[in-house]
């Protein structure tokens, strides 16, 4: 059950008993002051308003009318109209042996899903990625888990840039090379280092960059002599990036694979047909010779209208004339109901610019939804865009190993005594659970300073203390000599400390709910960390081992559900965790 939205239909509906309008929400939240009660319903005051009556005396009725049997025990008014709910013991033991029998934990699987396309990671091809793709690849990744694990039919799109400026750069420089007998070795740091080389020349000689956008014209037009030479290097280039991709994201534990590539070269023969019904529709306007759509809605500082260009003067494309192709093709052939786009906050004039057209166009209907899941930039200590003390960008495979040799040497300090080899998969899964968790647990659109100490810390809302709560968990049935899977009987919720981890354990199912409707993977950073702590009260608290039977086997059932809880959740946000750390 998601608790906060059955109070939130209970209550409102015993708010309409007591003379409310139909439809006024009774506004529950999670309480923050947990000795006055687990959550607190506030929207008396906005419905006593309306009704020009005093909020308290609304309230009482509210509660008198609110039929939240066996759920909580006795509601109480509190300061000028706030309702504040407790939930009753019995129903918590009862809810939290519910869970441990449920593989989603608590959380409803829809008859009939929804389809979620969610464009995530994108980068462009040719060079490494760098750690500016670091935090739409892992937040992406942690909503399409979340959204997966709440039923939903999600399709990943990879809309990797692999069909620009870039390439034809790239085949005029390397056609120089080989009219002075060099090849290219296959090696992507070589591929790397000619593309800075070609954009030098392209910035620099005019000659050569005239070439390059002839190329780039043959390579996506498919006209001229040299398109099928031009085409075969294309792939060979585009192949060698991808294979580099694949392996970044299978050292961060992202779920994105070959099969959820979709490159602007895929869209490319939808192009002109876009352009087409746009003309049809009549909405496009010629501008310098480009061909533009004006929307009202969008003006530069000066109050001129903005354009939004979707065929250059030299006819061809830009990226927002892919993006509204690639719109088309997950809206008419994936089918999808929810379109989620996460990219950088600084894109979200070209977003919103996409969007009003792809909804004046008919591309996006009324009944799909589309949402910018934007996103704030990695910082250094300088506030500053993170950079190498070179001063370059940090490529994500360095930043990756640099994690896990730092995590290595933690452990090594803390651990010595473990194999070589544990330590090596410790290392592995708390340095790289460090750099994602580090990032998902900020307010994705705020930035955010990189600290190599803050995110290794064994204390705080990171990785490592999750990890390392788990783990402190997964010992206690190692000391009971007790197999989880023998464990049975009911959860019995009498002490205090038993109550407060109860309650958090029962927020689970409308923490992701809250994920997956907002996009906020921080949501559930702050709820695991509160879990954590949830527990550490109750074991502190509660003796477990030392406890008599049945006293002993509840309380081994509570461990078992927030070890499991924990796992979950983790592992929503692509992290994993260690049985021993």
């Amino acid at each position: 059950m998601n608790v906060k939205a059955e109070l939130e239909r209970r209550i409102s509906a015993a708010l309409e008993s007591a003379g409310a309008a139909p439809g006024s929400p009774a506004l529950v939240a999670t309480s923050a002051r947990a000795e006055l009660g687990d959550y607190q319903a506030n929207g008396v005051m906005a419905a006593a308003k309306a009704l020009k009556t005093k909020p308290r005396e609304l309230a009482d009725k509210v509660v008198a009318a609110a039929d939240l049997s066996t759920l909580a025990g006795k509601l109480e008014v509190a300061g000028p109209g706030f309702i504040n709910v407790r939930l009753a013991p019995a129903w918590l033991a009862q809810q939290t042996t519910s869970l441990l029998a449920d593989e989603h934990l608590g959380v409803n699987q829809p008859a009939n899903p929804q389809t979620i396309v969610i464009d995530y990671s994108h980068p462009n091809l040719a060079k490494e990625m760098h750690v500016g793709h670091l935090r739409s690849t892992i937040i992406g990744d942690a909503l399409a888990r979340v959204l997966e694990f709440c039923g939903l039919n999600v399709i990943r799109q990879n809309h990797v840039g692999d069909w620009g400026t870039q390439f034809g750069m790239l085949l005029a420089y390397m056609e120089r090379l080989a009219a002075s007998g060099q090849e290219y070795s296959g090696e992507l740091s070589d591929l790397e280092e000619f593309y800075v080389k070609a954009k030098r020349l392209f910035d620099a000689d005019p000659a050569f960059a005239d070439v390059a956008r002839k190329y780039v014209f043959e390579l996506q037009s498919g006209i001229g002599s040299l398109h099928d030479r031009l085409i075969e290097l294309w792939r060979q280039y585009v192949g060698t990036s991808l294979g580099h991709c694949q392996q970044v994201y299978d050292r961060l534990n992202v779920s994105l694979t070959a099969k959820d590539l979709r490159g602007e070269s895929a869209f490319n023969d939808d192009l002109p047909k876009v352009v087409e019904e746009l003309k049809a529709k009549g909405l496009l306007t010629e501008s310098q010779g480009a061909q533009c759509v004006f929307l009202p809605e969008f003006k530069a500082k000066d109050g001129e209208p903005l354009p939004v260009i979707v065929q250059k003067s030299d006819e061809g494309y830009l990226y927002a004339t892919t993006d509204l192709a690639a719109m088309r093709y997950r809206v008419g052939t994936l089918h999808a109901n929810r379109l989620l786009y996460v990219v950088d906050a600084r894109q979200t004039l070209h977003l919103r610019q996409v969007f009003a057209v792809g909804k004046i166009a008919g591309f996006l209907p009324d009944n799909v939804s589309v949402e910018h899941a934007g996103f704030g930039v990695m910082l250094g200590k300088d506030g500053k865009p993170f950079k190498t003390r070179a001063g370059g960008t940090v490529k994500l495979m360095d930043l990756l190993e640099e994690a896990v040799k730092r995590a290595y040497d933690l452990v090594s300090a803390k651990s010595p005594e473990l194999s070589e080899e544990q330590r090596r998969e410790i290392a592995r899964i708390v340095g790289i659970g460090a750099v994602k968790y580090a990032d998902l647990s900020q307010n994705r659109t705020s930035d955010y300073v990189f600290s190599w100490e803050k995110m290794l810390s064994l204390e705080g809302n990171t990785a490592p203390y999750m990890q390392y709560a788990y783990a402190r968990i997964k010992s206690i049935f190692r000391k009971a000599g007790v197999n989880e899977a023998d464990l049975s009987g009911p959860i019995v919720v009498t002490e205090a400390a038993e109550r407060a981890l109860a309650v958090k354990l029962v927020q689970f199912p409308e923490t992701i709910a809250a994920v997956a409707a907002d996009c906020t993977p921080n949501v559930l950073c702050a709820y695991l960390y509160d879990l954590a702590g949830a527990f550490m009260g109750f074991y502190e608290n509660c003796p477990v081992l030392q406890s008599e039977e049945p006293t002993r086997s509840a309380r081994l059932m509570l461990c078992k559900l927030t070890a499991r809880t924990i796992k979950t959740g983790l592992g929503l946000l692509g992290i994993d965790t260690a049985e021993q750390m």
